[in-house]
């Protein structure tokens, strides 16, 4: 994905934010207003995701070896601290007006928020493609949730409409915060699994040692460390025992390893350090004890 659409979306939630601020105040909503600070957070999310796809296209260089593809994890991580924060105080906003409800404007939030659904259904269609990328997941989910919220807020301005219910405003103010809360609680746990160099799911320990050992030739399998570099760039590195051959075998079988690792695992980069010896009693290694072919 281009990171003009990120730039485009940034924009486009900017002057989303003014024509919500405008319309929570002359529509007295507290909903309104709650969903308009919702959606200006996205406006430093969508600035840093757009950074962050602008630096992991960077080539790898002498200080970032590995490139620069966990800005866009850091860029998750940071955009979810935020939306933690940021819902806790939209909940103590909605509590807070629960316990002195204030009679709002129908019509300012009906059409208000018509608008803004227009656009963060638009963002959130333009950001699908990339639902896989936890950069873009995170902005996905902050955009759909913002609609989410916009078809509540128009739903609960009908029903005010009719029954005179002012206190369903704030409550729906108390659901926009908590449905950003459990929607960044998942991102903020995904981010640190990566930044903390987290196993990725697709590429079990257990279950990657031994297709290992599916290789002509290798006897033993130990010391595997799996990593995420961010996105779908994952790392391996590890040691396996063969037997006393000449260079050009051993290096069939690094070829053998690291396809089968590329193909079963999506792992792009190993490391993998052939041994004729077994384990040494002083080393470390993650699994219980090193895997072995029968």
């Amino acid at each position: 994905m281009s990171p003009s659409v990120l730039a485009w979306a940034m924009v486009a939630t900017l002057g989303l934010v003014v024509a919500e601020v405008f319309g929570g105040f002359l529509g007295r909503s507290v909903a309104l207003l709650n969903d308009a600070v919702h959606n200006l957070s996205d406006v430093p999310a969508l600035g840093i995701s757009w950074l962050a796809m602008r630096w992991a296209q960077r080539p790898a260089d002498s200080e970032k070896t590995f490139g620069y593809h966990r800005s866009g994890t850091l860029a998750a991580f940071t955009n979810a601290i935020v939306l933690v924060l940021l819902s806790l105080w939209l909940g103590y906003e909605a509590i807070d007006r629960l316990r002195s409800p204030h009679q709002v404007v129908e019509s300012w939030m009906i059409w208000t928020s018509i608008a803004a659904l227009l656009v963060n259904g638009g963002i959130t269609l333009a950001l699908v493609r990339g639902h896989s990328d936890l950069n873009l997941r995170s902005i996905l989910v902050h955009n759909f949730g913002d609609a989410l919220s916009n078809l509540a807020i128009i739903v609960g301005a009908v029903i005010i409409l009719y029954t005179r219910a002012a206190w369903i405003d704030p409550l729906l103010g108390l659901a926009i915060g908590l449905l950003v809360l459990y929607s960044s609680v998942g991102i903020l746990r995904d981010s640190a699994h990566i930044l903390l160099e987290g196993r990725p799911k697709c590429a079990g320990v257990e279950e990657v040692a031994r297709a290992i050992l599916t290789i002509e030739n290798v006897y033993e399998v130990h010391d595997i460390h799996i990593w995420s570099l961010g996105g779908s760039h994952n790392a391996l590195s590890c040691h396996a025992r063969v037997p006393d051959m000449h260079m050009d075998q051993c290096e069939k079988i690094i070829a053998a390893i690291r396809k089968k690792l590329a193909e079963d695992f999506q792992i792009e980069h190993s490391t993998v350090q052939l041994e004729r010896a077994g384990l040494p009693a002083s080393s470390g290694y993650v699994m219980p004890e090193p895997i072995r072919k029968n």
